[in-house]
């Protein structure tokens, strides 16, 4: 598995990808339809100057990737990650999260937001995120999403503090 900075041509694929990977938790039509906005890549948002996405690709098919936004010189935020349903548990979320990690980092990021799905925060914490408190949905009225942070080593230490594993 190799994983490397999306190309604008990726971005159909993502898309299709996020809707898959968040339809896996049960989530229903209405559900799936209302957070469209934010399942969807555009090939724009890929070349952005503030933002960064890494997928991770195995056998020539895209099994996962993130998006991270800059929110200030030290802080950047984990806008999506999302792994493909077949693919679940064969450590593509973690080699994700190294590498974006060690991505920002390396551009001088102290520390990573997360805004993490429910179903997803187990894994998050797992990393070693820790809760910061509650964020509002952009897509769904009313519901409040877990927001963690996860701290930042220097460079040569991220390696360590992620440990990517097939599982």
């Amino acid at each position: 598995m190799t994983v490397l900075r999306a190309r604008a041509a990726d971005a159909p694929q993502l898309s299709a990808l996020a809707f898959r990977s968040k339809a896996m938790w049960g989530y229903g039509a209405r559900f799936i339809h209302a957070c469209r906005g934010e399942l969807h890549v555009g090939a724009a948002t890929l070349g952005a100057r503030d933002r960064r996405c890494l997928v991770a690709r195995h056998g020539g098919s895209i099994r996962g990737f993130c998006m991270l936004v800059r929110e200030t010189a030290h802080r950047w935020e984990l806008d999506a990650l999302f792994v493909s349903p077949e693919a679940i548990r064969h450590g593509i979320g973690r080699a994700l999260m190294r590498a974006a990690c060690q991505r920002v980092a390396r551009d001088g990021a102290r520390e990573l937001l997360i805004q993490s799905d429910p179903h997803a925060e187990g894994f998050y914490r797992k990393l070693g995120a820790a809760a910061v408190g509650r964020r509002a949905s952009d897509s769904i009225p009313g519901r409040h999403l877990p927001l963690l942070r996860l701290r930042l080593r220097a460079r040569s230490a991220q390696r360590r503090r992620i440990n990517v594993r097939s599982e």
